[in-house]
């Protein structure tokens, strides 16, 4: 079986069997996910390591997926391998060299520099892991939506106001689902087949967020996923997922590859819609 898939269509299984797994399976795939592009190149002990398993669970993950062992399946990525992947890692590494060899605190531009190059490794990240076809398929959901009603919480409540804000430039009716007085529930209620909504949600995911992807489940819209793992809870109802990984400095994740990959579908969907923002209709001043 191993023989007939892809590094590509491997993932996908993971992803459709990631909820049956057991804990240890999880926090493999996971690395799995994460690490792909270099995976070639790593030992099974520093993977067992990395997952705080047992070399032996390793070999159980790549047998549950029809491999005959860890050497079997790390072998199905060698020609994923992209060797420049290594060069947005290095990204990491200077961070972490920049707060190793600094025995006095870092002054404030040390600290403003240390957290930009961060940024520009999740855009750089963002940049060579894009999948047209997911891109494609968002575009077209955006496109055919008659309303797009967004949810993201807590941290991603400002990407998700963003899009909502973007997305009115195309006179689409456009919901920004805020739960402002706890009304989750009834901001959602009314989303039905022919909708989309957008879910933005990243580890560890927002509950508030689950809830509304599964109303608009249940109630047959489309739902567009952005979020930092296929194996995200928000996946299993997912018709298209936009996968970021998001550059870390000091324990703080960035915001800004996130946003950009927004603004790109915007974009997107003006150039499709042929769109000139410019020309939209001004009503008038508020005091008219």
């Amino acid at each position: 079986m191993s023989n007939e898939m892809t590094a590509d269509q491997l993932m996908q299984r993971i992803s459709e069997e990631y909820e049956g797994l057991s804990k240890q399976l999880k926090i493999i795939a996971k690395y799995i996910e994460e690490h792909r592009q270099t995976l070639v190149l790593e030992r099974i002990t520093d993977i067992a390591q990395a997952c705080e398993v047992q070399p032996s669970a390793i070999v159980r993950f790549a047998q549950r997926f029809g491999f005959s062992g860890f050497s079997d399946m790390q072998a199905l990525f060698r020609e994923a391998f992209v060797p420049t992947q290594a060069n947005v890692n290095s990204y990491q590494k200077r961070i972490r060299n920049v707060i190793a060899s600094h025995n006095a605190p870092l002054t404030n531009t040390e600290l403003t520099q240390n957290f930009l190059t961060a940024c520009q490794q999740g855009l750089d990240e963002l940049s060579q892991s894009l999948e047209p076809a997911a891109i494609d398929a968002a575009v077209e959901l955006l496109h055919k939506a008659d309303n797009i009603y967004v949810v993201g919480v807590r941290r991603m409540f400002p990407i998700a106001s963003y899009i909502c804000y973007a997305l009115q430039h195309t006179q689409k009716r456009v919901h920004l689902i805020s739960g402002l007085g706890g009304m989750y529930h009834d901001q959602v209620r009314s989303i039905r087949e022919g909708d989309l909504m957008i879910a933005i949600s990243f580890q560890p995911y927002g509950r508030e967020t689950r809830y509304c992807a599964r109303v608009a489940a249940q109630n047959k819209a489309d739902l567009l996923v952005i979020t930092d793992s296929k194996m995200s809870p928000l996946a299993r109802n997912a018709h298209t997922i936009l996968t970021v990984k998001e550059g870390t400095a000091f324990a703080f994740r960035s915001m800004s590859s996130t946003i950009s990959l927004c603004q790109a579908l915007f974009i997107a969907l003006s150039y499709r819609m042929e769109l000139v923002i410019e020309e939209t209709r001004d009503a008038g001043a508020y005091d008219d």
